[in-house]
């Protein structure tokens, strides 16, 4: 199993990037280069959320189901339902608020997948590709509270 922990901090207050983190049908407006396809909301309440994705990335396509756990608006994690390729994917944002209305928001994932991904394949993913999904996160928030 392949596992990180990244952390950034946003010019914005942790409710707004809540709000990015949470809207899981936008996903794909602002996350398609890095191979999201589609995020679809199976069903969502205050407190969980049930999501399928279709992500396409290095030659290979996953469909996947996660279970989010809401607590707004310092903590999103999840755990994966099903996979076609993913084996275990589950992590969380902890969000953690700074002076003049600034978020440190630190990401956590521990993902696995089925022998025909390489482990070499997703250590490098999650090495190169989460630093760019942290971005995307803070640049939307960033530019949505605007």
């Amino acid at each position: 199993m392949s596992q990180a922990t990244l952390t950034i901090e946003a010019d914005v207050p942790p409710e707004k990037l809540y709000d990015v983190i949470v809207d899981f049908g936008s996903y794909p407006d602002f996350l398609t280069s890095l191979g999201l396809l589609e995020s679809r909301v199976v069903r969502q309440t205050d407190g969980e959320a049930e999501i399928e994705s279709k992500v396409k990335k290095m030659g290979f396509t996953d469909h996947y189901t996660l279970r989010y756990q809401l607590d707004r608006p310092k903590r999103v994690s999840w755990s994966l339902i099903k996979g076609k390729l993913s084996k275990e994917n589950s992590g969380s944002w902890e969000l953690e608020e700074l002076e003049g209305g600034r978020t440190k928001a630190t990401y956590r994932i521990e993902a696995s997948f089925g022998w025909m991904v390489p482990k070499a394949l997703v250590k490098m993913g999650i090495e190169n590709e989460l630093p760019k999904l942290l971005d995307a996160f803070k640049r939307r928030a960033e530019t949505q509270a605007g």
